[in-house]
């Protein structure tokens, strides 16, 4: 009869609890810094299409001598479901681009560049 208490293997119950324990602590320290990396993974969108969008400007200022005042004069379209909405206000000297999110429900993230490439993040979703 001794033999079989002995030979008994497994966790108890107090060993299960303390796992669960840590990983309930763990993914509270590193759920955070996900969702701030990836919020960040998303404002890269925006930033890229400002780059590209004062590249197309560039490359039509250089052409006909003035910037370009519709996003479809300067050849510059989005493809997909882009998460960001392009505007822009142009003269013939300069111009200011817009990049507004379209799906962040809680809260507005809106990046501007201008003609001499300054980016700047007017309000910021990532925190």
């Amino acid at each position: 009869m001794k033999k079989l208490l002995l030979n008994k293997k497994g966790f108890t119950l107090i060993e299960l609890m303390i796992v669960v324990a840590i990983i309930g602590i763990l993914a509270a320290i590193a759920i955070p810094n996900f969702m701030s990396y990836q919020c960040k993974a998303k404002q890269s969108e925006a930033k890229s299409n400002l780059g590209t969008l004062r590249t197309n400007q560039e490359a039509y200022k250089a052409e006909f001598d003035t910037y370009g005042n519709s996003l479809g004069a300067i050849g510059f379209t989005t493809t997909g479901s882009p998460r960001y909405t392009i505007s822009l206000a142009a003269t013939a000297t300069n111009f200011t681009a817009t990049a507004r999110s379209n799906r962040i429900a809680s809260t507005v993230d809106s990046w501007t560049m201008n003609n001499a490439g300054v980016l700047t993040n007017t309000t910021n979703a990532c925190k």
